[in-house]
């Protein structure tokens, strides 16, 4: 109740988007958002890179327009790269800890401690992510993350076969988990909300954000019967293929965004 609260409290601080406002005519609360990030020179380059985005009517925007051609592809990317975030298998580490730890050979009190271990290291690493995603780019720590998470799986999956119990499996799963929080986690917002053009960029964004729960909610509902069907080491590889062609859609069709403003990706994308 209380992280609820403070987060509800906090919301009403959080300024509204500038390209919102700008769409709706609210040219004077747009430029004091935009000279808060960046200064008044800022500001008025930013209202005419994004005025020159936006299309003259702020009419209703339709769900036939996300078919439209140049903005179908973008949309597939969205969509897609929201499923994988979920279907590359992590949150199971977290929604089934106990039954992962289990196979492991842990204990009740082992779990638990696990656990805790678990989620400091899911934080700890997204602050890494914080640091590093201006430095090193989404499409590279994309690229990191679900190659890293490729490899891991292969190693987990064979830990299991082989019977390994304790130790190991702790390791490569706070390794696993480590590589996502500070990669796909939290990037894949990144990218969805950089990615859609500004006239479609909400229903976009909302589509992207309902396939990805979906994804989650298959992600949660199919590894019991993975699990039981093809055991821990079978599931994981499962994981571990569905993470290599993660790896090759991101280094096919996701470019690089680092350093450059809504404006640029949108024209970028467009073209």
């Amino acid at each position: 109740m209380v992280p609820a609260i403070a987060f509800f409290v906090l919301m009403f601080v959080v300024p509204k988007s500038p390209r919102f406002l700008l769409k709706i005519g609210d040219l004077k609360a747009a430029s004091r958002v935009l000279t808060k990030v960046g200064g008044e020179a800022y500001a008025l380059q930013e209202v005419k890179n994004i005025k020159s985005t936006l299309q003259e009517n702020n009419d209703r925007v339709h769900f036939k327009e996300l078919n439209e051609p140049k903005i179908k592809p973008i949309v597939f990317l969205g969509v897609v790269l929201a499923i994988f975030q979920q279907w590359c298998g992590i949150n199971v580490i977290f929604n089934y800890a106990e039954e992962i730890f289990s196979s492991a050979g842990y204990s009740v009190g082992d779990m638990l401690f696990n656990i805790v271990i678990t989620g400091s290291v899911n934080l700890v690493f997204t602050l890494v992510a914080m640091k590093t995603v201006d430095k090193w780019g989404r499409k590279k720590l994309m690229l990191f993350g679900s190659g890293g998470l490729s490899i891991i799986y292969f190693v987990l999956g064979l830990s299991y076969f082989q019977g390994w119990t304790g130790l190991p499996i702790l390791i490569l799963v706070v390794v696993s988990i480590a590589t996502y929080a500070m990669s796909l986690a939290p990037i894949t917002w990144v990218v969805l909300s950089e990615i859609f053009p500004n006239r479609v960029r909400g229903l976009a964004m909302s589509l992207a954000t309902f396939s990805l729960w979906v994804a989650s909610f298959t992600l949660a509902f199919s590894f019991p019967i993975l699990n039981s069907e093809l055991g821990a080491y079978g599931t994981f590889w499962v994981y571990c293929v569905i993470s290599i062609m993660g790896f090759v859609f991101i280094k096919m069709k996701l470019p690089e965004t680092k350093g450059k403003t809504l404006e640029d990706i949108e024209l970028e994308f467009l073209k």
